[in-house]
């Protein structure tokens, strides 16, 4: 019985645990250590932690908060560790008990499904959730022949003689890796190269656009005219994401069937819908950032040349600001805890993961969604 082999644990024993460093949660007498899984939640780890050695099955059932699917009751058991009994009642081992080995595993794989929903044709999911089901890697490259999450991903890819068919059937299907903080892209120094912080992006570029404000103001001297030409080229930059992401990172069917083609396809956004949930790399490494803006920076003081260096300037921190914007946001819809317009917003890309990669590419705003026709609807279950 479960009971005989993992520890009992006492409301006072559930107290010392409610901190990111160790967080165990309840749902009836099932005690959970989530710590592994706060960084890993959709909501973000502080949603968690105003619940640590808490009962947790009201909220997981509110409507309002956001009601749990199967698929999440699935990632709880693989962290159970335990049951509550009332104190005085401890059993042989407390909860001071340290268990290795002791977690219920459940069905993990890059595709988990809750079994009561029809999964999305194109990513095999159902829910949310289940971008957050640990792959079970040896499982998954001996079924689909894929990537060996084990292994350095980029020379996989080089290397492959993949379809471009199978390989954007394949990259679309999201898996979770949990063997470290990230899947090995290179697997060498280059490594670091790899992973971004979120922090990274508005301690690099907030300064740089800062400066060029500071330097288009020398040539204008016209403060309320420096705020429209910024707030114009802020509404041109969601233009601007809304083409990259569309055109650009999904280019899918539109390239080449050639590995040079696939293996950039993957490092420029292929691997992040294949790991959705890998957060360092949510925002894009300052020296891609880099190749990609400065054909903007030409491009916009050759468009504007007429106004001058200085206008041109200004607009063009505005668009930065913009990507500011944009890559921050990224980053806390997949991780974060978010006020109401911005749950839309989550609930809206995630469906771009976990159910068509083909529509909203929107990430900041569904505006350019709408104009276009690329509008995700809830509901809609895409079997083609």
């Amino acid at each position: 019985m479960p009971a005989q082999t993992l520890p009992t644990f006492t409301k006072a024993d559930l107290a010392a645990h409610t901190t990111s460093k160790s967080c165990y949660v309840v749902i009836k007498n099932k005690v959970y250590d989530v710590t592994e899984f706060l960084s890993d939640h959709p909501g973000g780890e502080d949603l968690i932690l105003d619940y640590a050695g808490k009962d947790i099955e009201s909220i997981l059932e509110d409507e309002l908060s956001h009601k749990h699917s199967e698929a999440a009751y699935e990632i709880l058991d693989e962290y159970l560790i335990g049951y509550l009994v009332e104190d005085g009642h401890e059993g042989k081992s407390n909860g001071a008990a340290k268990v290795s080995n002791g977690r219920a595993k459940a069905k993990s794989n890059g595709s988990a499904t809750n079994g009561s929903a029809k999964p999305f044709t194109k990513t095999g999911m159902t829910r949310e959730e289940e971008l957050s089901i640990p792959t079970d890697i040896e499982k998954d490259y001996k079924t689909h022949k894929f990537i060996d999450l084990n292994k350095p991903m980029l020379m996989q890819v080089w290397r492959s003689g993949w379809s471009k068919e199978f390989y954007l059937d394949q990259v679309h299907r999201p898996r979770h890796y949990k063997g470290g903080e990230s899947a090995p892209v290179f697997g060498n120094f280059l490594e670091p190269l790899s992973k971004t912080p979120w922090w990274m992006i508005p301690l690099i570029w907030i300064p740089a656009v800062s400066y060029g404000m500071y330097e288009a103001y020398q040539g204008i001297h016209n403060i309320p005219l420096m705020f429209m030409n910024f707030l114009f080229g802020l509404c041109v930059w969601s233009l601007v994401e809304y083409t990259l992401h569309r055109c650009l990172f999904h280019i899918d069917e539109r390239m080449p069937d050639h590995r040079v083609f696939i293996t950039m396809h993957f490092l420029l956004h292929g691997i992040h819908h294949y790991l959705p949930m890998d957060k360092y790399r949510l925002v894009m490494p300052p020296a891609l950032f880099l190749i990609l803006a400065t054909p903007f920076w030409y491009l916009v003081h050759w468009i504007f040349s007429p106004f001058g260096w200085h206008i041109s300037t200004n607009l063009y921190c505005g668009g930065i600001f913009g990507y500011i914007c944009y890559d921050l946001t990224h980053y806390f819809l997949h991780h974060k805890n978010l006020p109401a317009y911005y749950k839309e917003l989550k609930k809206y890309h995630l469906q771009h993961h976990f159910a068509d990669y083909q529509l909203g590419f929107g990430v900041t705003s569904k505006f350019w969604d709408k104009v276009f026709g690329t509008e995700l609807i809830y509901g809609a279950v895409k079997t083609a």
